[in-house]
């Protein structure tokens, strides 16, 4: 990547069960000249996540600290109810080293980033099928069935936000879905 498109925030968002951690997970470990931006979050960690790794858990006090402090570059309640934010000061020093710099955000978060920094490049992941979608969250079984619903009702709504982004990937393939993903961050065109 040239030093001026890796200076340039690109921002993945879409909707729920989509893959968007999924593609950030290959992008990191195939891609490590990559910046990948860790997010906080009031929940709790699912099986298997590692706090500093996967994102920030922090307390519902910590999370209002920052917030009012400012460190936060986007933030929002996810799902009617927990919060997701993004700190601000990991972004801002990966974009000054020159490396490229991706969120994997919701989009109530990417709509933020929007308005923040609009020179950001905001891509939107979806999935090659509403079937596809649902099979998606209901198989990887983190969430009753209570959250499954909020989830979908959120999903359909998120999904129409598809043209507010700059591009569009169609996550058929999670290799195929980081590579293209990897490849409008380098690509002179789209950066410009």
């Amino acid at each position: 990547m040239t030093e001026a498109t890796a200076r340039r925030l690109v921002v993945l968002a879409g909707p729920t069960a989509v893959g968007k951690g999924t593609v950030a997970a290959y992008i990191r470990e195939h891609h490590p000249d990559v910046w990948l931006s860790i997010s906080a979050t009031t929940r709790a960690p699912r099986e298997g996540e590692l706090d500093g790794v996967h994102y920030f858990f922090v307390s519902e006090a910590e999370f209002d600290r920052m917030v009012a402090e400012g460190e936060m570059l986007e933030w929002a309640v996810v799902h009617g109810r927990h919060r997701y934010g993004t700190p601000r000061g990991p972004v801002e020093a990966a974009l000054a080293t020159g490396r490229p710099a991706l969120l994997e955000i919701d989009l109530q978060g990417a709509r933020q980033v929007r308005e923040s920094m609009p020179e950001a490049l905001m891509v939107f992941l979806k999935p090659p099928s509403w079937e596809e979608l649902v099979r998606r969250l209901v198989g990887r079984g983190t969430e009753g069935e209570e959250e499954r619903e909020r989830r979908l009702a959120t999903a359909r709504v998120e999904l129409a936000a598809e043209a507010e982004f700059d591009a569009t990937i169609v996550n058929s393939e999670v290799r195929e879905a980081a590579e293209q993903l990897v490849e409008l961050m380098s690509s002179p065109t789209i950066n410009q």
